[in-house]
This record gives structure tokens, C-alpha cells and sequence, in this order.
């Protein structure tokens, strides 16, 4: 029975433990209904965690409140949530890649057509709910594994509209969605708000999304709560001061580095169907940018690059020689190393530990006579824990216990590990909160001035530019422009990146 109360959601004094860590400690939380309320925090501060007691992944301890429309709740799954009006979108896509995109929407509630599924109803109705929020690029019959990670995020984003909810949690639902599929999202999200009375809770790290879209923002910080204000009473430097504890000064600390001779050099890079004659050259101690929009290529490129993929044509010269690199092993051997934009599917192995995870590049520099020098690969896993202030009491912790981005400054240790000359990085900082952007932003400055040459991808256009030496821009699979540090502005960028620029 739904009660008069104005809050869709209230907790009250909630608490999490894991063993040997304090996940939450009384955290509170109120949110109105027909709103969208943003909850912020650095990563591992605790507000993934939050929301998966909500929705019963995980079951709070004892002793603290949760209240929907006023009543008691306790849902010991996900599908007692959904049953109550109450979803949610996670970080970490889990769909199931071989069933078609209906089938996944409509998984465990198929029409049915007597003892039979239905699936021309089922078909009819995601493509209905698709057109409803204006989704034009994705076919109900696709298969999801088919699927780009943005167009997964929408498919993901459907379904939880789909079950009509009165609160809708979505973590990071733009961390990998182009800014026209934003834009349909937030209207979507306007739309359901105000008509029909939904109530949102909007997990990001994304500041300038924060104040388009919601009403009111609490930050956690550490497991604890910190504060909540009205997004229009609340400003960018006061949320950073809540989120961290101080300040950040500068989130794009590039330093001048030495700019020295040509390291690699690609040339025609062909694949067909995906990328067509890119070619450039990398030099030492240079952040070199790719910037371009969602499906540009810039991942297929260094995909190719990297051996993970096969190229149809162009060649790969490292210090001037040619190179045949087939499969990553080979790449590492010319001290490669690639940072992917999928933590999970092209990352993270998810049942490993985090010191596993670190290592599974370098393991051989650790090995003698055929045994591993486990106190030398426990020290140097130890520094890089210290160094990317990865929040782990040990590091025997499962990496999927960790938040999305310490998972990330696990992956950024792992190729650290390797010592490479040329570091590839895609979407560095998707999913990571400011603090862990600015270290990571320090580490890649502090890698060029030593010398090492880093291609960095990133559909941020502030950080491409903050950080970038000169930026190339794709657009279909072609480079269409070249674009130095002193020139670089967000409308030339943006002229080549959708192939507009005129001379």
C-alpha cells in the first residue's frame, strides 16, 4: 500500500561491511519522488554499494532503516525490487550476449503465445518501447554481443524504463553513450519525471551532467555521509571539496616535456569496413590525443596496432624498422602496452585477485629459473598500490570487489609494471572521480617527461586538450584532422570530428 509520505526512497543509519573493510557507515538518504537526485563520491566511497542494498544485491547490517513510499523494504533480490517499482542500471553491463536485444529486455517476462514465446510480440513491443524514447540505431533482433559498449548502455537503459518503475538507479549511465544518446537520455528522463512522477537516483562523476539534469546531490565520502544541497544552491568547487576533502587546483597537470625523435610510425592502417588509411607518427615524450565521436574507429585503430585485431593493409614501423605485430604478446615485445576502454570485458579477470591482475603482463620479469620472486612482485604490486592510492585492504581481494575505478588504476598499474616506451590509454578516466583523474592525469605528464610516448583516446574534449601535445581526429574510420596544442579549441575539434571543417 503506498503511503502519502513525499520521499520515494528513505534510508536511514545504513551500514555495510566486507571483510576487512567498512564499506558504509550510517549513511542516510532521502529522495523525493518525480526528482533526479545525484549521488556523488570518489570511487570506493561507497555509493555503488548503497544502491545494490536497495535493490537487494547486497543485504545491509543490522541495525538501519530502508523505507519505499513510506513502507518497509527489505528485497532480497533484484527481482523483488523490479516487483516493487524499484531499478536499476549497473556500471558493469551484465547482458547476456547471445540472445537478441529483445530477448534481453524482455528476459523472464516474454509474451507468450500459449505454452510458446511470442516473438513477434516481443520484437513489437521493444521496438515500440525504442521508438517511444527515440532509439533509431539498435534492431530488436540484433544480438547484443553484436553490439557497441554505448549502444549496450542504452539497450540497458530501455529496460529498466520497460518495467514502468517509480525509481529508476542508474550508475554512470553516460560513461560510455555519445552526447546525442545524453541527450536523449536526459530528455527521456524529463519526460518520465514529469509525467508520469519517476524518481531517479543519478550515480556520476560527470559535473557538468550533474547540474543539466538534477535536483538535488548528496556526496558520500569514504563509506560516510557528507551532505546534501539542491544542485542550484551547490557549485562545482564546493561538490569537489565535499567529494575529496580539499581541493583539486588543477585537473589537467601537463607538464612541458622534451619532445624528441619519431618512435613510431604508422602508415595506410587499413581495415575494411572499420578504419581506412590513418597514418601518423608517435614521439618520444608526447601525449598524442584522439579525439572523435562514438564509432569514429580510434579504438579499432589501436586495436589493430596492438595485435588484438589483424589489419588488411599498412605497416607499423617502431624506432624506424618495420614491425609484424600479429597478436599482443608481439607487441609487448617492442615494449607496447595498451590500456583498453572495456574494464571488464577486455580488462579486468574478474575472479582473480588484484595482485594477479597487476602481474598477468609482467609475471616473466619475476621469474627465475623457472620460480617466481614473489617478495620482489609483492613490493613493486605494493608501490603501485601506494602510488594510484588503490583503496583495497589487501591485495588478495577479488578485483571484482572493488569499485569500478580502482578496478581501472589496477589496470593502469598492471601495464606500469610492463615498462613500456609506448602506452596506449582509452577513456583513462571513464567511470573515475575527480581525485583518481588528477592522479592519473599526473602520472601520464610525469611518463612523457620521462621519455615514454602515450597515445591517449578520450570522448572528453577538455581532457583531450588538457592533456594533449597535438591531437588527431577521426571521423568514419578516416583521420581528418591534425590539431596542435596552441590551436586546439572544442569547435575545431568538433568541425573534424563530424567532418565540417572548411578552410
Amino acid at each position: 500500500m503506498s503511503n502519502n509520505t513525499d520521499y520515494v526512497l528513505e534510508l536511514e543509519n545504513v551500514s555495510k561491511s566486507f571483510p576487512g573493510v567498512q564499506a558504509l557507515k550510517d549513511v542516510s538518504l532521502k529522495v523525493r519522488k518525480g526528482t533526479v537526485h545525484a549521488l556523488m563520491g570518489e570511487n570506493g566511497a561507497g555509493k555503488s554499494t548503497l544502491m545494490k542494498i536497495v535493490v537487494g544485491v547486497y543485504t545491509a547490517d543490522p541495525g538501519g532503516t530502508i523505507k519505499i513510499d513510506g513502507e518497509p523494504a527489505n528485497y532480497k533480490n533484484i527481482g523483488a525490487s523490479i516487483k516493487h517499482g524499484v531499478s536499476m542500471i549497473f556500471q558493469e553491463l551484465n547482458p547476456i550476449p547471445y540472445m537478441t536485444v529483445a530477448e534481453n529486455i524482455y528476459l523472464n517476462r516474454e509474451p507468450h503465445k500459449g505454452l510458446f514465446v511470442d516473438f513477434k510480440q516481443m520484437i513489437a513491443d521493444t521496438q515500440a518501447l525504442f521508438d517511444s524514447l527515440g532509439i533509431d540505431n539498435i534492431k530488436p533482433t540484433e544480438k547484443v554481443y553484436e553490439l557497441t559498449v554505448a549502444k549496450k548502455q542504452m539497450v540497458e537503459i530501455a529496460k529498466a524504463i520497460s518495467y514502468n518503475s517509480k525509481l529508476i538507479i542508474m550508475d554512470e549511465p553516460t560513461s560510455a553513450i555519445t552526447d546525442k544518446e545524453v541527450d536523449h537520455l536526459f530528455k527521456m528522463v524529463r519526460t518520465l519525471k514529469k509525467e508520469k512522477n519517476v524518481a531517479f537516483i543519478f550515480i556520476t562523476h560527470k559535473m557538468d551532467e550533474v547540474f543539466q539534469i538534477t535536483d538535488e546531490i548528496t556526496v558520500l565520502r569514504d563509506g560516510q555521509y557528507v551532505g546534501t544541497d539542491l544542485a542550484s544552491n551547490s557549485s562545482r568547487d564546493k561538490l569537489i571539496a565535499w567529494m575529496v576533502g580539499r581541493e583539486i587546483t588543477q585537473m589537467f597537470p601537463k607538464e612541458e616535456a622534451e619532445i624528441g625523435d619519431v618512435i613510431m610510425s604508422c602508415r595506410g592502417l587499413t581495415r575494411n569496413g572499420v578504419f581506412k588509411d590513418v597514418s601518423f607518427d608517435l614521439r618520444k615524450g608526447e601525449i598524442l590525443g584522439f579525439a572523435g565521436l562514438m564509432g569514429a574507429g580510434r579504438t579499432e585503430v589501436m586495436e589493430a596496432i596492438f595485435g588484438y585485431t589483424k589489419l588488411d593493409a599498412g605497416e607499423v614501423y617502431i624506432h624506424g624498422k618495420k614491425v609484424n605485430i600479429t597478436m599482443p604478446r608481439d607487441a609487448l615485445k617492442y615494449h607496447m602496452a595498451l590500456l583498453t576502454e572495456d574494464r571488464k570485458g577486455t580488462g579486468c579477470f574478474l575472479p582473480l585477485s588484484i595482485r594477479d591482475n597487476m602481474t598477468v603482463a609482467s609475471v616473466g620479469d619475476y621469474t627465475k629459473g623457472g620460480f617466481i620472486r614473489k617478495k620482489a612482485m609483492e613490493k613493486v604490486c605494493l608501490e603501485q598500490k601506494e602510488k594510484l592510492a588503490i583503496k583495497t585492504p589487501s591485495m588478495n581481494q577479488l578485483i571484482k570487489n572493488l569499485s569500478g575505478g580502482n578496478q581501472q588504476k589496477v589496470l593502469v598499474a598492471r601495464w606500469l609494471m610492463t615498462n613500456p616506451e609506448i602506452l596506449i590509454v582509452d577513456e583513462p578516466t571513464r567511470g573515475i572521480d575527480v581525485g583518481a583523474k588528477a592522479e592519473i592525469h599526473r602520472l601520464l605528464s610525469m611518463m612523457a617527461k620521462e621519455g615514454r610516448a602515450i597515445i591517449m583516446i578520450s570522448s572528453e574534449l577538455p581532457e583531450v586538450m588538457g592533456m594533449s601535445d597535438r591531437i588527431m581526429v577521426m571521423h568514419e574510420g578516416k583521420i581528418t584532422g591534425e590539431v596542435s596544442r596552441k590551436d586546439a579549441n572544442q569547435t575545431l575539434i568538433m568541425q573534424f570530428a563530424t567532418n565540417t571543417y572548411v578552410s
